[in-house]
This record gives C-alpha cells, structure tokens and sequence, in this order.
C-alpha cells in the first residue's frame, strides 16, 4: 500500500522533501449506542479498516488535498489563511475544521501542506470514516508542526470539536477516541462523562465480529441525529428539577423509573429511557465480557438494538430485517444495528463454525426482502492512529 501511495503522491505533488505516512483505523462499537453525548459509558473497538495519508510540509500557507476515493474530484486547493466549510470543498472540510480547531486551541500552524489520503472504510457504512480522516490529520499536523504535549486525548478532543464546530454535527467523542486509543485485540470501556478508560480483551476463540453492510444511508441522518441530541438535552433539564444529575449517565434505570414522570414531553421520555438504560447495558456488558460470558453480552447487545429501534428511534427498515436475519441463525451470539443510525451498519458476534453461513443466509434474506446486496467484513480489532514508517 505504501509504495502505491506514495508513486501517485510523488506524480501528483512532484518528488523530494520528507513524505510521512499515517493510518487512523474506523471503530465499530459492540454496544454503547447514542450514550456519549448523553454522559454514559461506550464500548467501542478500533478495527483494521481506515485511513491511510500522506503528508508533507510546504514552505507557503497553501494547502493541496487529494483523495484516491475521488480521483473524479482532481486536487482541491485551500490555504490556511481561508480555513471555512464550504459545500464545494467536500470531504476536505473535515481536515480543514481539524485544522481550523487547531489554530482555535492556540496551536498556531505555519506552514501548509500536501496531503494525499486513502480509505479502506466502505463510504457511508456508519463505521466512522470522518473522525478516522479527522485523527489522521490531527496525528500528522502534530508531527510535522513538532508540536508537543499533545496527548492522543486531545488529539480526539480536537477532531470532536472540529466536527462539531465546523462541519455542524453534534457527535459525541466516542468515534475520534476510539480512534486515537484503539489497542489491537481490545475494546475501549470509555466513561464519555470523564474520559476515564480502560481495556478490555476481546477473546473470541471460538467466535468472530462480523460487520454487515446494509449499503443504505438515508438521507435525514444528519438533522435525525442533532434532532435525537436536543430530545436528550430537553429531558435531561426535566429532570434536573427533581434530581441532582448533571448527565443522562447518572441515573440508574431505578432513579429514572421513580422520577421519569418530570419529563414532559413523550418522545423526549422515550429518547431519556434509551439513554439511561444502554448506559447500563453497556455497564453490565463490559462485566460480563471480563469473566467470558459470551452468551450474557449476546443478550445485550440484542437488547440495545430494541431500544435503539424503539425508544431512540434511529434504526430502519433495512437495518432492522438485518438484525432479525441473524437473531434466527444458529451460532449467532448477538446482533445489533452499530453507529449513528438510518442505515449504515449492524454488528454481530458469530461463532466461528457458522459465520459462512451466516453471511449466506443474510444475505440471500435481506436481498429477498429488500432487494439491496449486504456487504460483510470479517474483522480484526486493531491498533489505533499511528505513524507508518
């Protein structure tokens, strides 16, 4: 991959100076879903998917950006005197907004860039294509600008802000964090309340990760998405007129059955309920993977895909006939939709003597029901952002 990326580099930007090589991986998240945002617990895990780059510094401000996935585009130019989204500048907003969050942070940038980049994250699967593009860039304006004390946290503390701040989607930190501090072979229990984190090994001797890809995105994702965001905010300050909390994250599903009655609208109740209780799952999944329960994690995250279906009202048609597929396939130890919602991707743990019939009957079922063609990956959990020699 290196030496192809760096023959169309050098065709396109011309040979010489120090060319650097990134990689920032997707994530997929075993379950934890619309809790970050709202104070709770995610349990995401970087995979070996994601985005490769190369960079080097320029002696002017100017700023050159191609993407191997959209030769169709050419270069696109910008400089850092003019770091604004703009509708024409496509998927060159996410690296300028890291770039612009940079400068706001006070980490003054001198110098522009060349910067060429390929993804192996299947467009619009939900599986974080964005904030992988955003840690990348973050990595390698820190390494070539030799800025230092920036830690991996703030790496993805920065790609957050970017994303909300400029490109004007209200995610949580989940993605860019996962990200930045994916460990190969385990999953990431992040408080997203604190940003305390730890490790957990993702032993699955007799079973694999299998993501498939519905190959659906529907288009109100976007404004769905800050829709679900301000119904957990509206529910969140019902509450805090009855009890002492500062996130949807501190109640247990006791305290919020005894107070739920001060949120007033339904829908809002509804989104708080999804909330609360994923954050709970998400808890007792963590323990039960501790100990090797595989069956108990199963469980939940099935039931994540309930709620995320019918409280926080994110999935659809094609995701949900994905998910019911597996839950009727022998082997299947649990399924649920994973990432932002509306199509995108479903997550599933299979034991290893059935994932090729697995992949055969979902497939011929939802082509049957649907008439889309699902993609699976069958996937490694890896390591987060780094450097490539």
């Amino acid at each position: 991959m290196n030496e192809v990326l760096v023959k169309k580099f050098e065709k396109l930007f011309g040979a010489g100076g120090e060319i650097r090589a990134y990689f920032a991986p997707g994530r997929v998240n075993l379950i934890g879903e619309h809790t970050d945002y709202n104070g709770g617990h995610v349990f995401p895990c970087a995979l070996t998917l994601g985005t490769y780059g190369l960079a080097r510094k320029r002696e002017d401000r100017r700023l050159r950006f191609y993407s191997m996935n959209f030769p169709e585009n050419g270069i696109i130019e910008s400089s850092l005197d003019d770091l604004r989204p703009e509708a024409e500048a496509g998927w060159t907003n996410y690296p300028k907004g890291v770039m612009w969050a940079f400068e706001k942070y006070g980490h003054k940038l001198t110098c522009g860039v060349d910067f060429l980049v390929y993804g192996d994250i299947p467009n619009g699967s939900g599986l974080s294509s964005s904030a992988s593009l955003e840690v990348l860039t973050g990595l390698a304006l820190k390494d070539i600008h030799g800025i230092e004390g920036l830690t991996g946290q703030d790496l993805a503390v920065l790609g957050q802000y970017a994303e909300n701040n400029f490109n004007g989607m209200n995610c949580g930190i989940m993605d860019q964090f996962a990200s930045v501090m994916g460990r190969k072979g385990s999953a990431i229990f992040l408080d997203t309340n604190t940003l305390k984190y730890e490790y957990a090994p993702v032993k699955l001797p007799e079973a694999r990760i299998v993501i498939t890809n519905s190959k659906v995105k529907h288009s109100l994702v976007g404004s769905a998405y800050n829709d679900r965001r301000n119904e957990s905010e509206q529910a969140l300050k019902d509450l805090q007129k009855v009890v002492d909390i500062q996130t949807l994250g501190d109640l247990t599903e006791e305290v919020f059955e005894e107070h739920k009655a001060a949120i007033e609208d339904q829908v809002c109740r509804k989104r708080a309920k999804h909330a609360v209780y994923e954050n709970q799952r998400t808890i007792k999944a963590y323990n039960a993977l501790k100990v090797n329960d595989l069956d108990a994690f199963g469980k939940y995250m099935n039931a994540s895909h309930v709620s995320l279906r019918d409280d926080y009202e994110v999935s659809c048609e094609e995701i949900d006939v994905l998910v019911d597929l597996a839950w009727n396939i022998p082997g299947v130890i649990g399924s649920r939709m994973t990432g932002g919602g509306f199509g995108g991707c479903t997550v599933s743990i299979v034991k290893k003597d059935a994932v090729e019939s697995f992949i055969d009957m979902v497939g011929k079922g939802y082509r049957e029901q649907t008439g889309h063609e699902a993609e699976f990956y069958v996937v490694d959990v890896g390591e987060g952002a780094h450097r490539i020699c």
